[in-house]
């Protein structure tokens, strides 16, 4: 069964991701960037001095909704998460140090996808019966569209509900149980075996702390991202950064392998690996799995926010990915190929590959520091998408199957701790790929709208309210 299971997902997942998949994404990444004049490049310092500048401007958000602060830390929570650890390093192993250069790509194009996700969250979102601002691509498909497309917020949402078990919340608890194995590992405190019952209780562990958080609704999501996502952040660049300045002598010969394998693959694996393809589909694919932007979740968040300029909110969207995947992703793939003693190539990994790149270099007693902070990056993606899939199943059904949902949503924290950590990567792939396609055609609908907006910004920009 489980073979049977592995066979079709393997084959829906060489059809979503493959050539068509890679155009579409980059596709309309690039028109979007053509028609609002690359506004990641062109108003990166605006958006640094509006997102960084302005983070902890925390102004308290009326009922039913949350403050920009808490609608960026809660869409960062979604995205800074194991596809910056365990993601990176499976994109690695799989596809080569070049993988790390498309991942680059994608983020370029991805800054002013979001932008436009974030952007068009805002301008078309409403409020449900409970007064809660509500938006997302299955809104601005509703609101933005005409009928005959509406088709595509059925599917977005279906494939939301549907991805949310696997890439918000099943992967997520995997790399708590793999990080905290690992950790206790490297301080000898236990053997490398694995004890199951040990994982189910975690697994229950976890289940309950997430159903408490999420059903505790909107304002208390956001109170604990706006707490985690800082703490977890800082703690974690800190000790990437500590790597790279201990091996500062090694850092140009790295980034030349990583030029180098991006086209030339085979040579940078021992030929293990086929084909620059499969480089790049791993790298963007990933990338998509971390900072979200063609998905259009992130923009489920920033929905949420306190705020009446769409704009001004859109500019946090390339400070999501700018930070998610450039800073981030960037210093995880710098700990694995600087640190990590030995990477075989070819062959599934996760979040210990990038734990071996810390212990390498600091030794065993980092591994507590390490594990703490992917046990935080995990929990607040778990926390961000079960939001998503709320708001997602609300669409869908109606805001009676929320709860249902989100206990629901909660119990596959103790699947997730017990199950197979490569079948459910290459699932969470799956999935992110069926949901990013109606969202890729909308944005592309709607491109016209985004390109009309963007020109706000320059408004904004000339007279001092950016």
């Amino acid at each position: 069964m489980l073979e049977s299971i592995i066979k079709i997902n393997q084959a829906v997942n060489g059809f979503i991701w493959g050539v068509p998949a890679m155009i579409c994404i980059i596709g309309v990444g690039l028109l979007l960037s053509v028609r609002t004049r690359f506004i990641q490049v062109r108003k990166f310092g605006a958006a640094m001095k509006n997102t960084i500048g302005k983070i902890f401007d925390k102004t308290q958000a009326k009922d039913g909704s949350m403050s920009p602060f808490q609608a960026v830390c809660t869409a960062l929570a979604g995205t800074v998460g194991t596809g910056n650890i365990a993601g990176v390093a499976g994109a690695i192993a799989l596809g080569g140090p070049g993988a790390i250069f498309w991942m680059w790509c994608s983020a370029f194009l991805g800054m002013c996808t979001k932008f436009s996700e974030v952007t068009l969250a805002i301008h078309f979102r409403e409020k449900n019966a409970n007064g809660e601002y509500v938006g997302g691509p299955m809104y601005y498909i509703k609101n933005g569209l005409s009928k005959k497309w509406h088709f595509l917020a059925v599917l977005y949402a279906l494939f939301g509900v549907l991805t949310v078990f696997g890439t918000g919340n099943a992967t997520q608890v995997n790399t708590i149980v793999s990080s905290i194995h690992s950790a206790l590992h490297n301080l000898h405190i236990i053997d490398g075996t694995v004890d199951e019952r040990a994982n189910l209780i975690f697994g229950i562990f976890i289940a309950a702390f997430v159903a408490m958080v999420l059903l505790g609704g909107i304002q208390r999501i956001g109170q604990v991202s706006e707490k985690l996502v800082p703490f977890m952040a800082t703690l974690y660049v800190i000790l990437a950064i500590g790597v790279v300045i201990l091996h500062i002598n090694r850092v140009p010969a790295v980034f030349a392998m990583i030029f180098k394998s991006a086209f030339t693959p085979q040579a940078a694996t021992g030929g293990i690996i086929g084909s620059m393809f499969l480089s790049m589909k791993k790298g963007v694919s990933r990338g998509i799995f971390s900072n979200e932007a063609g998905l259009g979740t992130g923009s489920i968040a920033h929905a949420c926010a306190d705020t009446n300029n769409a704009v001004h909110q859109g500019m946090f969207g390339i400070f999501e990915v700018f930070m998610d995947t450039i800073v981030i992703c960037t210093l995880t793939g710098l700990v694995i190929l600087l640190g990590a003693p030995n990477i075989v190539y070819g062959q599934a990994a996760g979040a210990e590959l990038t734990i071996s790149g810390f212990t390498a270099t600091y030794g065993g007693w980092v591994s507590i520091f390490t594990a703490v902070a992917m046990c935080c990056f995990a929990f607040s993606t778990i926390i961000g998408w079960g939001l998503y899939g709320s708001r997602c199943i609300e669409f869908l059904g109606g805001e009676k199957l929320v709860r249902p949902f989100l206990v629901a949503y909660s119990f596959v924290s103790i699947i997730g701790a017990t199950i197979n950590l490569g079948l459910l990567w290459d699932i969470a792939d799956t999935f992110n790929g069926l949901m990013a396609i109606p969202n890729l055609i909308a944005l592309l609908i709607l491109s016209g709208q985004v390109k009309k907006l963007a020109i706000d910004v320059d408004q904004a920009e000339k007279s001092g309210t950016l």
